[in-house]
C-alpha cells in the first residue's frame, strides 16, 4: 500500500484544497484547509528528550506499580505475560503511534486534531478533554495522600506501626495483617482508614471537610501549577527530574526487598505460569484493557504533547521507547512489589493470598505495613511516597495540559484579550480543579472517589476509546493516515502498522467494551460496601457527562450542513485537514533526507 505508487493529483481552490485519488477506493473527494494560525506560532518542546520523558512520565503511572502486579498475578502470573504483549504490539504501539502522528501533524489539541479528521465524530474530542480534566480532579487526590503519608514519614516510630493510638478501634486491631480472621483490622489499615481519611459508614455521610487534606491538596495543586504555568517550556525541564527520579527508588527498594526472607517465595508466585488461564476470555480481555489504560490512549494528553514536536520529529522511535519502557517499569514494579509481599507472608506466616491486593490499598495499606518491620524504615517510607508523588505528578501534568491546550487552540486570542497571560489561563483550570475535588476529601470522600474512578475510568474510556479508533482508523482511513506520516518523516508505515490499524486495533477494542458491557459490575469499595441506588444513578451520570458529546457533537455538525439527511451526514465524514499527496519524486527525495535527520 506505499504511497508512491498512487496516482494521486491535487488541485488547489483559492485558499482550500480537494485531494483525490484515481484508486477506485480513493475517488471521493476531500476537502482539506491549512491549518489555523495557531498552530503556526505554537510552542515546541526544548528538546526531544523532554517529550520522551513527559510521554514516558504520564504513561508510567501509579496503575503501573499498584494494578499490573495483581492483574498480573491473578490472570496466570507468567502466563499473563504471553497476552499482555501480545496486546502491546497489536493494540498499544499502533495506537500511540496514531495519536502521535495525529498530534505533530495537526499541532492542535484533541479537539480540535479530531475535529478536522473526521467532523462527525468531532464530540470524541471534547469527550477526551472531559474525561482528562474529571480524572484529573479525583486524580490529585491521591497526591494529597501521598503527601500526607511523605510528611508523616519521618517519626522515630511509624505512625501506622501500632495498635497503641487513639485512631485504633479497641479489640479489633491486629499489628499484623490478620489472615482470615475477618473482625480483625491491620494497623496500617486502620490508620489509613480511621487516621487519614477519617472515614465515614458510607458515600450518604459526608462528615465535613478534611482539613489535613484539603490543605495537602492545595499544596498539591500548587506544585501541579508550578510545574505547568509556562507550558512545555516549564514542563519539559520539571520531567527531567519526575520522569526519571522513581527509577532510582524503584531500583533500590527491588535490591533491599530481594535481601529479605521470603521474598523469593512472592516472587515466584508473581510469575509462575498458571497455563490454563490463557483459555479464559477475561485473561485475554485484562491484558488489552491494562495495556490501553496504562499507556493513556483515549485521555487526549498524547495528541495533545505531540502538538508541540517538531513537525518532521521521529515519532516511531518515540512510541517505541514510551511503549516499551511503561511495560518494562509494570514488570520491574511487579518484582519490588511482590518481592515485599512474599517478605510479609512469611514475617506473619501467612499465605501470599492473604496480602496481595491492588488499587490504593496496595500502597496506602499494605506497602506502609511492609515498611514498619524493614530495616531504616524512616528511610525507605519517605522515599516510596516521594516517588509516589512523582509517578502521579507527570500523569497529572498530562491530563491538565489537555484541558489548558484545548482552551487556548479554541478561545486563545479571545481569552487573552481579557485576562493577558496563559498563565492565568493555567490558574483557572487548576483552582477549578481543586474545587471539584473537594467532595473527595470529606470524611466519606473515599466513597465517591471509589464511584469516580469506576465510572470514569472504566465505563466511560471504554466508549470514548471505540469512538476514537473508529473515527480515525476507519472512517479517516489508513491511506489518510498514511500520507500524514509519510509527509513527516519521510517513509510510510509499514504494513504491520497498516494491518493493526484496519484490523487488529479496532476490534480489540470493540472486545473490551463488548466485555465491559457483558461483565458490568457495579461499582463496590473494598469486599463489603455496596453503593445505594442513587449513587449508581450518579455515577452513570459521571460516565454521561463525557459521553454525551458525542452523539451532541454528531447532531450538531449534521444540522449544520446542507442538503438531505444522507447529504449532510456524507459532508460530516470529508476531513477538513490539509493532506498534500506525496509524488513519487517527493517520496524518493525526502525518504533519504527528513526519515534520516529524524534519528
Amino acid at each position: 500500500m506505499g504511497l508512491g505508487s498512487e496516482n494521486t493529483v491535487c488541485t488547489k481552490l483559492s485558499d482550500r484544497y480537494v485531494v483525490y485519488s484515481e484508486d477506485i477506493n480513493m475517488k471521493a473527494y476531500l476537502n482539506v484547509e491549512p491549518v489555523g494560525q495557531a498552530t503556526a506560532k505554537r510552542a515546541t518542546w526544548g528538546r526531544r528528550l523532554e517529550f520522551v520523558l513527559a510521554s514516558v512520565g504520564y504513561a508510567v503511572g501509579l496503575g503501573n506499580v499498584w494494578r499490573f502486579p495483581y492483574l498480573c498475578y491473578r490472570s496466570g502470573g507468567g502466563a499473563f505475560l504471553i497476552p499482555y504483549f501480545l496486546m502491546l504490539f497489536l493494540c498499544g504501539i499502533p495506537l500511540l503511534f496514531m495519536e502521535f502522528a495525529i498530534g505533530q501533524y495537526t499541532r492542535l489539541g484533541p479537539v480540535h486534531a479530531l475535529a478536522k479528521i473526521c467532523p462527525l465524530f468531532k464530540g470524541v474530542g471534547i469527550a477526551t478533554v472531559v474525561i482528562s480534566f474529571v480524572l484529573c480532579t479525583y486524580y490529585n487526590v491521591l497526591m494529597s495522600w501521598a503527601l500526607y503519608y511523605f510528611f508523616n514519614s519521618f517519626q522515630a516510630n511509624l505512625p501506622w506501626q501500632s495498635c497503641n493510638n487513639t485512631w485504633n478501634a479497641v479489640g479489633n486491631c491486629s499489628s499484623g495483617f490478620p489472615g482470615n480472621a475477618t473482625h480483625l483490622q491491620s494497623a496500617s489499615q486502620q490508620y489509613f482508614h480511621h487516621r487519614v481519611l477519617q472515614i465515614t459508614r458510607g458515600i450518604e455521610e459526608a462528615g465535613g471537610l478534611r482539613w489535613e487534606l484539603f490543605g495537602l491538596l492545595i499544596l498539591a495543586w500548587a506544585i501541579v501549577y508550578l510545574c505547568i504555568f509556562k507550558g512545555v517550556k516549564s514542563t519539559g525541564k520539571v520531567v527531567y527530574f519526575t520522569a526519571t527520579f522513581p527509577y532510582f527508588i524503584l531500583f533500590a527498594l527491588l535490591i533491599n526487598n530481594v535481601q529479605l526472607p521470603g521474598a523469593k517465595n512472592g516472587i515466584l508466585y508473581f510469575l509462575k505460569p498458571k497455563w490454563s488461564k490463557l483459555l479464559e476470555v477475561q485473561v485475554w480481555v485484562n491484558a488489552a484493557a491494562q495495556i490501553f489504560n496504562s499507556i493513556g490512549i483515549g485521555f487526549g494528553s498524547m495528541i495533545s504533547m505531540a502538538s508541540y514536536n517538531k513537525f518532521n520529529n521521529n515519532i516511531l522511535r518515540d512510541t517505541l521507547i514510551v511503549s516499551l519502557a511503561n511495560s518494562a517499569t509494570s514488570i520491574l514494579a511487579g518484582f519490588v512489589i511482590f518481592s515485599a509481599i512474599g517478605y510479609m507472608a512469611h514475617i506473619h506466616n501467612l499465605p501470599v493470598d492473604n496480602i496481595a491486593t491492588d488499587g490504593p490499598g496496595l500502597v496506602f495499606v499494605v506497602y506502609p505495613e511492609v515498611f514498619s518491620t524493614m530495616p531504616l524504615p524512616q528511610v525507605w517510607a519517605p522515599l516510596f511516597f516521594f516517588m509516589l508523588l512523582c509517578l502521579g505528578l507527570d500523569s497529572q501534568f498530562a491530563m491538565v495540559e489537555v484541558a489548558v491546550t484545548s482552551i487556548m487552540d479554541g478561545f486563545g486570542p479571545k481569552i487573552l484579550r481579557v485576562l493577558k497571560r496563559q498563565e492565568l489561563v493555567v490558574l483557572l483550570v487548576c483552582i477549578m480543579g481543586l474545587l471539584l475535588g473537594m467532595p473527595h476529601i470529606t470524611k466519606g470522600g473515599i466513597y465517591v472517589f471509589q464511584l469516580m474512578d469506576h465510572y470514569t475510568a472504566v465505563v466511560s474510556l471504554m466508549f470514548l476509546a471505540f469512538f476514537e479508533v473508529t473515527a480515525v482508523c476507519w472512517v479517516f482511513g489508513v491511506r489518510r493516515i498514511n500520507i500524514m506520516i509519510q509527509r513527516m518523516l519521510g517513509k510510510a508505515p509499514n504494513l504491520y502498522f497498516r494491518a493493526c490499524w484496519m484490523v487488529f486495533a479496532p476490534l480489540l477494542v470493540l472486545g473490551i467494551l463488548i466485555s465491559c458491557i457483558v461483565q458490568y459490575t457495579p461499582a463496590r469499595y473494598g469486599k463489603s460496601y455496596t453503593y445505594p441506588v442513587w449513587a449508581e444513578v450518579v455515577g452513570w451520570g459521571i460516565s454521561l457527562i463525557s459521553i454525551i458529546w458525542i452523539p451532541l457533537g454528531a447532531l450538531q455538525e449534521i444540522y449544520r450542513n446542507k442538503g438531505s439527511l444522507l447529504q449532510r451526514i456524507k459532508t460530516a465524514l470529508i476531513p477538513t485537514i490539509q493532506l498534500d499527496p506525496v509524488s513519487h519524486e517527493e517520496e524518493t527525495a525526502e525518504s533519504d533526507s527528513l526519515f534520516l535527520s529524524s534519528l
